[in-house]
């Protein structure tokens, strides 16, 4: 039932619902759907959400008083006191966001039915502006036919608030906001069907079979959700004398399907998926040494605590949450990932092969390190070499790392970005929300190095899939095409950086040595002799040292001499 709420509990309830940009909308109908138990969920957006939004579901409907009475400001059939606060299950509780969001549109279309002979359609309208610009809604009521659920239709989005709607980003880059928030939503509700469409065309399709790998199947393609383990735990927490169970479910990808960031770890608290940057270190801290230097995990994850132990109200547009104990709920996300991976079959193809010959072939300019004397190594992972009155220690991948970084970003200025062709192309599945970024960034992509075509498998529908055709090649190291996701999320990242530059680094990287790997006396030496003639030899690309020092006055300390070896 839709009721008014008091004055006591709107004064305890953050500050409204933030209508801030089309993918705000979506968040707001797409829970409220969730809430009323729907199986099936379709979005239709327009442009970039502010022309049209349409949002339908088969969850329970209103009856004609409630769904009267849902546009109006502080009604909410989620709560009916201030305390119900400390204990709220549903995911849109502040109160129905229909009334922000028909306040922010020129039209706002309710067509509801709770399984009766007939439906109701209320329609929140604007007429003639206003003298403070807004115009004046009126409010219609009717009977309409529908079957049992929910549709929600919004026109003319931020038609009356013109310095907001310019406040947006480009078309595709809105859609690219909308097309994330669904994903993450289908992928940590694999119970619930989704359907995304833009412009008339089918971008997303979940089947709601409630397995996280057939939902990992539509958002990711079959390399990754065959390169998955599902997995679920519990945990018990405590906070302040009392204790509660953490249960932890979800599917994670193994560590050889991995992305430049951190976007594709997908979590979900109590129902409500979130881009809660705590919970996604946590999973990423649970694969610990399993992932290369620099790579993030890609997973999903869906934790449920007892609701008084979680806080929904602490951000206005429902992006944060508040734990009692933050800390112990983000440990026990990460042992319960550590220990899903442990029992998981990770068998990897293997690494790149290394280019030492090219890579450490003599150079002509003098190196800072032309005294050094490689005089060991320790662990296969770092050389140890006499300087003077010095021990320094070398990161041998790192050093290698510069040394191909500054190769590579050599001949890419002297001679742009090569490609190569790849015969025949390679198909490669992007995530919506990944394929919306490519096709808002392809002229900047295609610039450095990629020739891609959209994949059309006959359907007239998107399918996700492309057909890379060419790929960038500096030096003539071809770029893997599985590295599109990573170079569409790099440029579309809006960092202040040259997404050639992350191009080169990440290129840089994968030949580099490992650790691990034995060099000979030769190779050591000219490891370090090249690195000492690079432009910034003490750092890697990424920033990282490549090289420490240790005095001779260390060890005379450590040791309690009363000097070294020179007096």
């Amino acid at each position: 039932m839709i009721r008014r709420l008091d004055p006591e509990t709107r004064s305890k309830i953050a500050a409204g619902e933030v209508v801030a940009r089309p993918a705000s909308v979506v968040v707001e109908l797409v829970e409220n759907a969730l809430d009323a138990g729907a199986q099936t969920i379709e979005i239709e957006v327009d442009g970039d959400g502010t022309d049209r939004l349409r949002v339908a579901d088969d969850g329970r409907g209103m009856a004609e008083s409630d769904a009267a009475l849902a546009v109006e400001r502080h009604a909410t059939s989620k709560l009916s006191a201030a305390d119900d606060l400390e204990t709220v299950e549903t995911l849109g509780f502040r109160g129905e966001a229909l009334p922000s969001i028909a306040a922010a549109a020129a039209r706002l279309e309710l067509t509801t039915n709770d399984g009766g002979p007939r439906g109701t359609r209320v329609v929140v309208d604007g007429g003639e502006a206003a003298t403070n610009g807004d115009r004046e809604k009126t409010k219609t009521v009717s009977p309409a036919g529908r079957a049992r659920g929910t549709t929600v239709e919004v026109t003319g989005l931020f038609a009356d608030r013109p310095a907001r709607k310019k406040s947006l980003a480009s078309p595709k880059a809105e859609f690219a906001r909308v097309s994330a928030v669904v994903t993450r939503y289908a992928l940590t509700r694999p119970d619930v069907r989704f359907v995304l469409r833009h412009d008339g065309r089918e971008t997303l399709a979940t089947p709601g079979t409630d397995r996280f790998s057939d939902a990992l199947l539509a958002v990711y393609g079959r390399d990754a959700a065959s390169h998955a383990s599902a997995f679920d735990a519990s945990r018990e927490v405590s906070a302040a004398g009392e204790t509660a169970a953490v249960e932890v479910d979800g599917a994670l990808c193994h560590p050889e399907v991995t992305r430049s960031r951190r976007d594709h770890v997908h979590v979900a608290v109590n129902g409500r998926a979130l881009a809660e940057p705590r919970l996604r270190r946590a999973v990423a801290d649970g694969y610990g040494t399993l992932l290369p230097d620099g790579r993030e995990p890609v997973g999903v994850v869906s934790v449920r605590l007892p609701p008084a132990w979680v806080d929904h109200n602490v951000h206005p547009a429902k992006d944060e949450v508040g734990f009692r104990d933050a800390d112990a709920v983000a440990e026990a996300v990460e042992a319960s990932v550590r220990d899903a991976l442990s029992t998981a079959d990770l068998r990897r193809s293997g690494e790149v092969a290394m280019d030492l010959d090219s890579s450490l072939a003599p150079v002509e300019a003098a190196s800072v390190f032309d005294d050094l004397r490689v005089i060991g190594r320790f662990r296969g992972l770092y050389l140890l070499c006499e300087a003077g009155d010095e021990l320094l220690v070398v990161d041998q991948h790192a050093a290698h790392e510069r040394i191909n970084y500054e190769r590579l970003r050599e001949a890419v200025e002297s001679a742009g970005v090569d490609s190569v062709a790849v015969d025949p192309p390679v198909t490669v599945s992007l995530s919506p929300t990944d394929a919306a970024l490519l096709d808002a960034n392809r002229d900047f992509v295609e610039r450095l190095g990629f020739r891609v075509a959209e994949f059309d498998d006959g359907s007239g529908t998107g399918t996700g899939t492309y057909r890379v055709e060419a790929v960038p090649a500096p030096l003539g190291r071809p770029f893997a095409p599985d590295a599109l996701a990573d170079v569409v999320a790099d440029v579309a990242s809006g960092d202040d950086t040259d997404p050639r530059d992350e191009l080169l680094k990440d290129l840089a990287c994968h030949p580099s040595i490992k650790a691990g790997d034995d060099l000979t006396d030769d190779e050591a030496a000219r490891l370090v002799e090249r690195l000492g003639s690079c432009e910034t030899p003490y750092t890697c690309p990424h920033g990282r040292p490549t090289v420490l020092s240790i005095d001779e006055e260390t060890f005379v300390r450590g040791f309690g001499r009363r000097s070294g070896r020179l007096g």
